[in-house]
């Protein structure tokens, strides 16, 4: 099978940097569940989590940037006590906050945090991967499913996810195995519909992401015989239009240390920003338009099908 740099070659493509418009932060890799699907291997065992010290400098390097979005994730972000403080800081006229939020893990910190972040007017964007409670259950763990429910009822009755509400709330759904996510469009509306009648729950979009080979979902593949074969079908499903509008090309991503990344399965692949290990401090603006990206064989999930947002 043709390496990745190997296909863009072949369709005479390169993946350098555009304009750079968000922040990705990564609070630590701390979760309270191990799901099956991480590529970054987070867990309860986990106990690297980004210190207030790194935070002010993110803080600092938002500003400095003057980027539009800043995306925070994890691990569950929820589990950093930092949290707060970071979208505190950043809050302001411009600048789009959005926590990628693990339910379950927002839940147990009870109502304060939801009431925080809808005072802020962050955005949620929440992992729900199945309709089905017994697949979401497999995939990260059991009793998922209900608590998920509950979090999410808690949003809607904050304004989460309502019309007219200006509190978005998205969510994002993984298949259990190996194999391609459905269509996203197709999909949004059957969630829409099955999650209003049977629970009479509301958000506003619906993100079909494919899993990526690496971390924890990468040893499951491996284990179970799947890993070639995965990687195929990904390959397989390479769109040369998918490349313009890839997530590296305008994301900076920071780990719990504070150093750069051009996309958060970079982090997990151990390859920094531009070839080498640079921290936020070092940063005096955006990184430069035509930097190369780092490449490895996982950006194929990126570009099967209708790409990855």
């Amino acid at each position: 099978m043709p390496s990745f740099a190997q296909t863009l070659r072949a369709h005479q493509l390169d993946l350098v940097r555009g304009a750079t418009q968000t922040l990705q932060v990564n609070l630590g890799l701390r979760c309270n569940q191990a799901c099956r699907h991480c590529h970054l291997e987070a867990g309860p065992a986990r106990s690297e989590l980004m210190d207030l010290a790194t935070v002010e400098a993110v803080l600092a390097y938002a500003l400095r940037g003057g980027f539009t979005t800043l995306d925070i994730t994890g691990g569950a972000p929820e589990m950093n006590p930092n949290l707060e403080r970071l979208i505190a800081g950043a809050v302001r006229p411009g600048l789009r906050v959005m926590l990628r939020a693990n339910l379950t893990a927002l839940g147990r910190r009870g109502p304060e945090l939801m009431e925080f972040l809808a005072a802020q007017g962050v955005a949620v964007v929440a992992s729900f991967p199945s309709l089905s409670p017994g697949q979401a259950d497999a995939l990260r763990g059991e009793g998922v499913f209900a608590a998920s429910l509950d979090a999410l009822a808690r949003l809607n009755a904050l304004g989460y996810g309502r019309q007219g509400s200006g509190l978005e709330l998205d969510l994002v759904a993984n298949p259990t195995g190996a194999f391609l996510p459905p269509a996203q469009a197709a999909t949004e509306k059957r969630y829409q519909a099955e999650m209003k009648r049977r629970w009479n729950l509301s958000f506003n979009h619906l993100y079909c992401f494919a899993n990526v080979p690496l971390g924890r979902f990468e040893g499951w593949l491996r284990s179970s015989g799947n890993y070639d074969g995965y990687l195929e079908r990904l390959s397989s499903q390479f769109n040369p239009c998918a490349v313009a509008d890839l997530m590296c090309r305008s994301l900076v991503s920071v780990d719990w240390r504070g150093h750069l990344f051009d996309c958060d399965f970079n982090q997990a692949a151990g390859l920094p920003m531009n070839g080498r290990r640079i921290h936020v401090d070092d940063m005096t603006g955006l990184p430069p338009l035509g930097q190369p990206i780092a490449l490895g064989d996982h950006c194929f999930t990126c570009t099967a099908g209708a790409g990855f947002t």
